[in-house]
Parts: C-alpha cells; structure tokens; sequence
C-alpha cells in the first residue's frame, strides 16, 4: 500500500512529567503535572494544534513506595478526559480502564457518556491490568492469571459493544406533540450470560456520532495480539527494532484477517521517544539532562515494576542480569520476555539492564529531518500506521509539532487539517452498524 493512499496517526501520550522516572526533578519540568489541568490543557491543545489524532493516558491500579512518582499522586483518565473535552474540538481522547478489576456495564456507560459530551471523540485503551497488587484494591483474594484476564477482557469487550448497540441511531423520537419519547422498537436489551459476566442491559445511553468509541489494545503477548485481532481499532506496542515491528505489524494483520478484517480496520501505533535537535550535539545533551537525573535505586525500582515490583536490590549490581524464573510471567509478560532477552543476548549486568530500561536512548533521536526520514521508513515499510508519542524530556511534544509534523506535511504523509469531527472519523476506520439494525436490513 502507498503512502498516496495511507495517512500517518499520530497520538500523545499524556503521562504528567513524562519522562523518565526522575523526570519531575528535570529544571524545566512540573513536579506536579500529573494533576494540574492547565497543564493537561496546554499539552493537548498544542497535539490538537499539530493535528494529533487523539491524546491517550495511560492507568495503572496499584502503587506502593516505590512506584513511578508520578503514579502516585495523578487523574484517573475518564475523568480528566472528560473536562478536557471542553477545551478541545477535533483530537480524540483515548482512556485506559482495566477489564479485570471493573464492570462492563459502567465501563460501557462510562465511555458512552465521553463519547456524547466530546461529540464522537472517545477512544478506551484496554488493559487487563498486569500487576498482582491491584487485586488487594478490589476485594479479590488473588489476581487472574494471564490467560485468564484475556478470556475476561474478550467476554468483558463483547458485552460492552452489545451495550452501546442499546439503542438504533434513530431510536429517540422526542415529539413533544405526540408525547413520544423514543420508538420502543428501537430499544434493545443485550440479555448476556457468560462465563464472567451477566449483564441483561439495555445501556441508559444512546450511540454517539461515531457509533460508538473506537477501541485500542495494548497487548504484545499472543493472547493479546488475539484480542487485537478480533476486537481492537487500534494497537499500541513497543518494538525495540524496524525487523521487530515489521513483525509485529504483519502478525496482527494477518490474525485480523483470520477474523475476516480488512488491513486498514485495525491501526498499529508502536510508542515513539524522540529526542529532537538541531545537532547530534544538542540531542546528546538533552538525553543526558533526563537520564542523569535517574540513580540506580530509581531505575532498580522502575525495572522491579515490570517484575510485580521484585526487589532487585538484593543482586549485586556488576554481576549478569539474574536469573528470575517465572517471576513476572504473570505480569508485563511481553515486556519482561524482552528485559531478559536483551540483559542475555547483549550479556548486560544488573545495572546496565537497569538503567538501559529505565534510560532508553531510542533510535527516533536526532534532527527534525533525520526523526521524519525514520518514521516514513517504518511507515512505508509497514512496520506502523502511526505512533502515540511520549515525552523523554519537557516539552518534546512542542518540538515534535513545530519541527517534525511540517515536514510529514510537506511529504504528503500527515494532514494539514483533520478530514472528520469524530475520532473515528479521522483514524480513517469503518462506522460500525448497529448490529440490529444491521439485522433489520437483511430481512427486509
């Protein structure tokens, strides 16, 4: 497929400081951006300004001590995306909600009400929620495994799409001279029951202008490419190389397909880091400035996170990196797989692990032309559709849109202005037909 008729995606990840894990202490940074709303507003307004298709923030359920600091003390997504939606017209804004520790029907209502109050721009990030903590914050007795949560997330997804089908696109009449509220024929109970959920609806709110959110997935284990295959809009992932992301890409089309999806019903969106400068001089001083606020209990303490916060400070630190065992598998499994594959493969010890996790220097660094030319070589070679980008210093975003987007403009890559109101609409993705009335339509 050319890149004539392709169009490159763009998100911006909204993580308060950004960063790193030290990167609140960064000079030029907001110690407290995670809850401060002018600053939320100021950073998707200038994604907004740059044409972004959505702005996307991520959620986790559990903390302790030794948690990303910004974690500690920051917006739960719906919530703030909701107000930001008063300050924005045209980018999306993309939720993460966990399938495992919720319930469908407040999920479904939930995104059906940003939909409506953003005029067609909400987009849920599904996650199954990786860490074990998170079930002692839930009154659960023990967290689901890994398979598990998938089958959970898959049921949970199926009965939240069966809720926003509640009600046809013309269902509410609202003739105050007949006094009909809505055609009752119109109106249609979901009646699930599954192995984890019995849900018998109908949802107390109807489709918005995109029919209903747009669905993103952020899974990279098989279990979640299968769940990306049937069921997501959109993928977020974070290869480490162009092979590793043309896999990627390849993978997940193919297992859409299988489910009887075209290439361009689902978007793969790999994580983007840049560091832009004007010379490799300039970049290498921007890297240092973020990573050299990082100490080596930071970046321990980041890694254990991946590991369901496992003390890696009990290993000496010049020694290999060690040997875990199955610690983790129930967690960040594609992310902890890859930790291990690279502390083996490049025979890194402890601390080189540590901080190349924690401190990632990534390949999308070096000039505005040099960071454009990269990413139209892994668009056009089909290792992405587009990128949700985050921050690895203060105001990298800002850099981004003044110095990279006009160039993917000029190429004919990126839009000069947003081709729809609705989030939907602007990912270029199908309208999905109300499944009832879908059904009307072959038996007439």
């Amino acid at each position: 497929m050319s890149s004539n008729t392709r169009k490159l995606r763009f998100g911006a990840g909204l993580r308060g400081p950004g960063g790193n894990m030290a990167g609140w202490r960064h000079p030029d940074a907001l110690a407290d951006a995670s809850v401060n709303f002018e600053y939320y507003t100021k950073l998707i307004q200038k994604a907004e300004s740059g044409k972004f298709d959505f702005a996307f923030i991520p959620d986790g359920l559990y903390i302790n001590e030794k948690s990303i600091p910004f974690f500690l003390n920051r917006f739960e997504p719906v919530t703030i995306l909701s107000a930001l939606a008063a300050v924005t017209s045209r980018i999306g804004l993309v939720a993460t909600v966990s399938t495992s520790y919720s319930e469908p029907f407040n999920v479904a209502r939930q995104f059906a009400s940003l939909d409506q109050i953003s005029g067609g721009r909400a987009g849920w990030n599904v996650v199954t929620s990786p860490l074990e903590g998170s079930a002692s914050n839930y009154s659960k007795a023990e967290h689901p495994v890994h398979e598990k949560r998938y089958r959970i997330a898959s049921e949970f997804l199926q009965v939240a799409k069966g809720l926003w089908d509640s009600w046809e696109e013309d269902a509410f009449v609202r003739n105050k001279e007949t006094g009909q509220f809505f055609d009752p024929t119109k109106l249609h109970r979901l009646d699930h029951n599954g192995e984890f959920f019995s849900v018998q609806g109908p949802l107390n709110i109807g489709r918005s202008k995109q029919g209903r959110p747009v669905v993103f997935q952020a899974g990279s284990s098989d279990d979640g490419k299968d769940l990306a295959a049937r069921e997501a809009d959109a993928v977020y992932t974070n290869p480490e190389t162009l092979e590793q992301a043309k896999a990627f890409y390849k993978d997940v089309k193919t297992r859409a397909a299988a489910n009887g999806r075209a290439p361009g019903d689902i978007a793969i969106l790999p994580g983007l880091i840049p560091i832009i400068g004007t010379t490799e001089e300039e970049v290498e001083r921007k890297y240092l400035e973020a990573a050299n606020l990082v100490t080596i209990e930071d970046a321990l303490n980041f890694l254990g996170r991946f590991f369901d916060h496992h003390d890696f400070s009990q290993y000496p630190l010049d020694e290999p990196f060690p040997d875990l065992g199955t610690i983790g598998e129930n967690q960040f499994r594609s992310t902890t797989e890859r930790i291990k594959q690279l502390a083996k493969e490049q025979h890194l010890t402890l601390r080189q692990t540590a901080l190349r996790v924690t401190t990632r220097k990534g390949e999308f660094s070096g000039t505005p032309t040099q960071v454009a030319d990269l990413i139209q070589k892994w668009f056009e070679e089909e290792a992405a559709d587009g990128f949700i980008l985050g921050e690895a210093y203060p105001g990298a975003l800002g850099d981004f849109v003044d110095q990279v987007i006009p160039i993917l403009q000029e190429r004919g890559l990126f839009r000069t202005e947003y081709e729809a109101a609705t989030l939907r609409g602007n990912l270029g993705l199908p309208y999905p037909v109300n499944r009832y009335t879908k059904q009307e339509a072959i038996h007439k």
